[in-house]
């Protein structure tokens, strides 16, 4: 019976474990803040960011295909080109004696245009493809930081005092100013 008395007023010189309070060790908290904060954003983020990138990728694909759609029809110019320099050619052995000069420099002109019309068709491709990429890039870029911005912003707001609160406040319209200032 002793035995059992005793372990009941044991217990009463633990320290409460279940108690609930804030760690102010900031070595302990920040991985474990930082770890849910990261959780939080690829679970909730990743679907919005695959979504966002599936539309882009069609689109830069549907800005492809044209492009190849293009490139098609400059090949096809290029063979009718190709096929009326072997008729302009045919024709400069029956004219050679009356007009070999004239007939080359045709040939030339002919074979420049092209290659130009052709070179200006594969340049547009690029230009469109490189600027559909850095159009993407720059709309992911801005989703999320928009979105780790609002997060950020949630977790602060749910730890700051007033006083603390309207100093990040006005020092986050200040850095707002200055880059609104930068851009315009």
């Amino acid at each position: 019976m002793k035995n059992v008395t005793d372990s009941f007023v044991s217990l009463g010189y633990w320290p409460s474990a279940g108690s609930f309070g804030f760690n102010t060790d900031i070595l302990a908290t920040n991985p474990i803040n930082l770890s849910v904060v990261l959780g939080v954003l690829i679970f909730f983020g990743k679907g919005v960011l695959s979504d966002l990138l599936d539309n882009r990728k069609q689109r830069i694909l549907n800005t492809i295909r044209n492009s190849e759609e293009l490139r098609g029809g400059a090949i096809e110019q290029l063979e009718k080109a190709r096929a009326r320099l072997r008729k302009v050619e045919m024709e400069a052995d029956q004219y050679r004696v009356n007009g070999y000069s004239e007939i080359e420099r045709q040939k030339l002109n002919l074979i420049n245009s092209t290659s130009k019309a052709l070179e200006q068709s594969e340049n547009s491709k690029n230009e469109t493809i490189y600027f559909e990429q850095q159009k993407a890039i720059n709309q992911v870029r801005q989703r999320v930081f928009q979105q780790a911005l609002q997060r950020a912003l949630g977790t602060l707001n749910s730890c700051l005092n007033n006083e603390l609160h309207l100093r990040t406040i006005s020092a986050n319209i200040g850095m707002f100013e200055a880059m609104k200032e930068i851009t315009d």
